[in-house]
């Protein structure tokens, strides 16, 4: 499932990261890779802010709908 639809406070782990090779590399340098641990602190009208290596990160709706856990 896309990480918007992720339930806040329950961990996740990512299974798979889409979208172009340049948005995945950005992703990539921000600690969102494949196997990594992340749980979703809060989310409004789609857009998340997460804890993902002890740091909290605001991904907005289209971004967070390209990361599968």
């Amino acid at each position: 499932m896309p990480l918007t639809m992720a339930m806040p406070g329950e961990k996740n782990y990512i299974k798979k990261i889409m979208g172009k090779a340049e948005t995945r590399k950005h992703l990539e340098r921000l600690g969102f890779v494949v196997g990594s641990e992340v749980t979703v602190i809060s989310e409004i009208d789609g857009n998340v802010i997460v804890n993902i290596k002890d740091s909290r990160i605001a991904v907005s709706r289209e971004t967070a709908g390209k990361i599968w856990v």
